[in-house]
């Protein structure tokens, strides 16, 4: 290659989510690899317009689906990736590797796509220093603005609403899910140079998938090292975004891409919309961070969502009071929650009084928030977005008709800048961000707006 061009394609990823699969595009793409994230599979058509792809991903919502949805549709995705013709498929999971057997199974997901993408075996990285994820003998640990935690005993994660994590070990968690054998190339190994005997050694055991422990910049680089497996055929990657940074590493070690390149510099606008259906304290605390710069928050009911008509009120009231506070130029956030646990129990109770599926109704919010961002961006035609809410940003994407992502900018490790791509005229152009709840500084809205 010739400075940051790559000649021929290098990976492809189906995210779990879309601000886990926008964190992916963003360590590619600001490494100087040309990289697109679609909605759906993209044709033949959909690819030609983005000549020179190094990388090209799928944005998907299994994270909250069921194993048997899964079935109906990840096999579609799969293929069209192995159509890229990367050498290294990944399969991106939450940093916090939350899932069950019954809500985003990624055993499940294994399950479908190695008989589908092929490899001898399939690493597992998901450790990322960058974002503050370790993993060290197995174990997960989650970095917060206190201090570093086991996941099991994460303030947030091991309480988390759907998918509580309470098992450390990725191991044993991931054994819930699937069957297939589990082996661990572990820290100690790597930093005493016997990584590749390890790694032959789970593989002679019958480890399918093997998890590979990175905790600094040497465990990362080695991690990639250990995937790249260039002309010895295909691989099927699962992980964070850890799979992309180790990636990068190692490719920066063999000269493939550059040691260094400059992502654009975030930019400041005017104002800022922004639409929260993330339960996160941490998203929460940010919140309160740019209602004390004078943004002003405008609280949605969520349970109203149960019912379809209710809800449609509380959208159009939300609007109403949106486009008087930014004709009066002022940053507006509308949150469905902040954090509180009260507000989580009020939801579930509604919703079982309904009779309706918590997805169903999950859904409905989702829809609702991403119909606001595509109603105000088409009456004020503001530049930027933010939405915040793993869940939430992929049925916002959805409901706004977006086709394809590509990144701008950097704000936060894991919420890139992006560029939205659809063939609806007053939505293409739009600048928007994708924040799980766990991502980013307590400025993060505060950035988004302002810029770095």
């Amino acid at each position: 290659m010739k400075g940051n061009t790559v000649a021929d394609p290098i990976l492809a990823f189906y995210g779990d989510d879309f601000t886990g699969s926008s964190a992916v595009m963003e360590v590619l793409s600001f490494a100087g690899i040309p990289t697109v994230m679609f909605l759906a599979p993209p044709n033949a058509e959909e690819l030609a317009a983005f000549p020179g792809l190094a990388a090209m991903g799928i944005a998907g919502v299994a994270r909250s689906r069921d194993p048997s949805w899964m079935e109906d549709n990840l096999p579609e995705a799969f293929s069209a990736l192995a159509d890229f013709g990367a050498p290294i498929v990944h399969y991106k999971v939450c940093s916090t590797f939350d899932s069950s057997p019954s809500c985003g199974s990624i055993g499940k997901a294994i399950d479908i796509g190695a008989p589908i993408l092929g490899g001898a075996w399939h690493p597992l990285i998901v450790g990322a220093p960058a974002i503050r994820r370790y993993q060290a003998f197995g174990n997960l640990f989650a970095g917060t603005d206190d201090g570093v935690y086991r996941l099991d005993r994460h303030p947030v994660m091991s309480r988390h609403p759907a998918t509580p994590m309470d098992e450390a070990d990725l191991r044993l968690h991931l054994s819930r899910q699937t069957d297939r054998r589990i082996g661990l190339v572990d820290v100690a190994g790597i930093k005493s140079g016997q990584a590749d005997q390890m790694l032959s050694k789970q593989i002679k055991a019958g480890a399918e998938i093997v998890a590979i422990d990175v905790v600094d910049e040497q465990t990362l680089a080695e991690a990639g090292r250990l995937l790249w497996n260039e002309g010895r055929g295909p691989v099927f990657a699962i992980g964070s975004q850890g799979v992309e940074y180790a990636l990068v590493a190692h490719l920066r070690t063999l000269g493939r891409i550059a040691s260094t390149f400059k992502p654009p510099r975030l930019s400041a606008v005017n104002q800022v919309f922004c639409v929260s259906g993330s339960c996160s304290p941490i998203n929460s605390a940010q919140i309160d961070a740019a209602e004390s710069q004078g943004f002003r928050i405008i609280d949605l009911d969520a349970t109203r969502a149960v019912d379809g008509a209710e809800w449609d009120r509380a959208l159009d009231q939300a609007l109403q009071a949106s486009l008087a506070e930014l004709s009066d130029g002022r940053d507006v956030i509308v949150a469905t929650a902040r954090g509180s646990e009260a507000a989580s129990s009020r939801l579930k109770e509604a919703v079982i009084r309904s009779g309706r599926s918590m997805a169903a109704v999950n859904d409905r919010i989702g829809a609702g928030l991403g119909k606001l961002v595509a109603d105000v961006r088409r009456k004020t035609r503001l530049p930027r977005a933010v939405v915040a809410g793993g869940d939430t940003s992929g049925h916002a994407m959805t409901a706004l008709g977006v086709r394809a992502l590509s990144a701008l900018a950097p704000i936060a490790p894991g919420a890139p800048l992006c560029r939205v791509h659809s063939r609806n005229e007053t939505v293409d152009g739009l600048e928007v961000t994708l924040k799980g709840g766990q991502m980013g500084a307590r400025q993060f809205f505060i950035t988004a707006k302002t810029g770095l």
